[in-house]
């Protein structure tokens, strides 16, 4: 009888124990902290936000809302109630800012003249270049650069806004490895070489 008697204590431990685990309360998983904005600038602001220093801001936003469907976040307006001392827009995932041209501003920058040859460029991505690029046309901007498959995987053209600014505005289509876009690069570079054509457009950033 002594011997049947140790036998049942493990069993009998064993039962008290899932007693246990049932009678205790779940633990609750917390979800993980956001990590809290920086303070060193605007709450939801990127690190490096494009401003542009424009003749007609005004103008300007009425157009990037028609050509690319900018959303206005922001607009303040000078004492005269006219010129845009600052204003940020919305153009897919990410904000530019603009405002007026200010003689004798605390600003360096001075808004593009009639001759002004554009010495940087927007990239901007959507899902359909085609139809962007044409109602960027539409709404006023000037075809620069035909839209073709580039040999880095993106289909792409150019188009320059009223204000001077220049849109390449582009779609991916396919990916390549390394050494698949050096290859399609030589091989079009010797195709601008032939047709006495200048540098095709970087890759670099592809």
């Amino acid at each position: 009888m002594a011997k049947a008697k140790k036998a049942k204590k493990p069993a009998a431990k064993k039962a008290a124990r899932k007693a246990v685990r049932k009678a205790a309360p779940a633990r609750k998983v917390s979800a993980p902290r956001k990590a809290a904005a920086p303070k060193w600038k605007q709450q939801g602001a990127q690190d490096v936000i494009v401003q542009l220093v424009l003749r007609d801001a005004a103008g300007a936003i009425d157009f990037y809302k028609k050509a690319f469907g900018a959303q206005e976040i922001a607009r303040h307006l000078a004492p005269d109630g006219k010129s845009v001392w600052h204003a940020e827009l919305r153009i897919g995932d990410t904000v530019i800012a603009l405002n007026d041209d200010m003689p004798g501003g605390p600003g360096f920058v001075t808004s593009a003249g009639p001759n002004h040859k554009a010495t940087s460029s927007f990239m901007l991505y959507t899902p359909d270049c085609d139809a962007l690029f044409n109602r960027a046309v539409q709404a006023g901007g000037q075809a620069g650069m035909p839209l073709a498959d580039m040999f880095w995987g993106d289909r792409m053209g150019s188009v320059s806004d009223p204000f001077g600014q220049v849109w390449m505005i582009a779609t991916h289509q396919k990916d390549l490895t390394d050494e698949q876009m050096r290859k399609a690069g030589e091989e079009f570079a010797a195709q601008m070489r032939q047709q006495g054509q200048g540098a095709p457009p970087s890759a670099a950033a592809h």
